[in-house]
């Protein structure tokens, strides 16, 4: 009896490559499902953003401004000594 190692090989190719699809197919199945159950359980709370802008928020727009009037100072001053 002669066997033939090209069909053998594409038969284990073969059971291989279904066993990875039929696992990775469990696999997503599984995990949409505990991700069901984990929302069921731990919805996630919605952070609400607020209406008005914080000290924090203020504070930066004055330091922007600052940072904006010292650049242009920094420039004008270096256009001037270079003529």
């Amino acid at each position: 009896m002669e066997v033939n190692l090209v069909t053998e090989g594409l038969k284990f190719m073969v059971l291989g490559m279904v066993t990875v699809f039929l696992f990775l197919i469990l696999m997503i199945i599984i995990l949409h499902f505990q991700a069901k159950l984990i929302n069921k359980f731990f919805p996630q709370k919605v952070a609400s953003t607020p209406s008005r802008p914080t000290s924090a928020q203020a504070s930066s727009k004055k330091d922007d401004k600052a940072l904006v009037a010292a650049i242009t100072a920094a420039i004008t001053t270096f256009k001037n000594s270079k003529s």
